[in-house]
């Protein structure tokens, strides 16, 4: 069994992911006055989504910076233990490059979903981002599948605590954007199952990727004024 240095060393892109999150957790629950419920304005004021200003007021950095900030503790703390179980596993099968790229692209484009669906939420989590690094995990072994069967049952049951994971959020946050997550699997599916085959391919996904986050960025505003005005 690895000492915690060592799972650190191995694992050093999940725990950067988990740190960076924990301490703008910190920071947000100090401007909230609050460890445990995070104060609506505070996180839109960090950076949370909210569509009629993201959308409206084009300001469409806030599909990153949401991704790094959470509603309560429990939020939080449900993320990053589901964050801890996938990504050290997708640690294990990507590179580097597709590993960010999958766990980004799959939290930007989750975020647009949840704006689409959503477009008077405010929307903030790393659950789209999660989700697609599971949906890569789910794409490494679909593609592998036949020199890879004895991970199964070891992918199975971690797919299970996450479901489980996320029923208990779901119940514990009425507010919950299943969107997200459905957008954050589909895009990390793909990446995980292109980028098993071949990790030369991390351009030509990342191309498609930035296009279809230029067309939903463009289809969005008129979309708003649609049905906001």
């Amino acid at each position: 069994m690895l000492s915690m240095k060592a799972d650190i060393q191995r694992y050093t892109l999940t725990y950067i992911l988990i740190a960076s999150s924990s301490v703008v957790y910190l920071f947000s629950a100090l401007l909230s006055q609050s460890l445990s419920d995070m104060d609506m304005q505070v996180l839109v004021n960090m950076g949370a989504l909210f569509g009629p200003v993201t959308v409206l007021k084009g300001e469409w950095w806030r599909l990153l910076t949401a991704m790094f900030l959470h509603g309560g503790m429990t939020h939080l703390l449900m993320n990053m233990f589901s964050l801890y179980l996938v990504g050290r596993g997708a640690e294990m099968y990507f590179d580097t490059k597709s590993y960010l790229s999958i766990y980004f692209f799959s939290g930007l484009i989750g975020g647009l979903v949840s704006l689409y669906m959503h477009p008077v939420s405010v929307g903030v989590g790393a659950s789209g981002a999660i989700f697609g690094i599971f949906g890569a995990l789910a794409g490494f072994f679909l593609a592998h599948r036949e020199k890879i069967a004895s991970h199964t049952k070891a992918f199975m049951k971690d797919f299970s605590i996450i479901i489980v994971i996320n029923l208990v959020i779901g119940l514990s946050i009425p507010s919950i954007d299943v969107s997200a997550h459905i957008g954050g699997l589909i895009v990390g599916f793909v990446g995980g199952f292109v980028l098993s085959k071949d990790p030369k391919w991390i351009w030509g996904y990342s191309t498609a990727m930035v296009l279809l986050i230029l067309a939903i960025t463009s289809y969005l505003p008129d979309h708003y004024a649609e049905i906001l005005f």
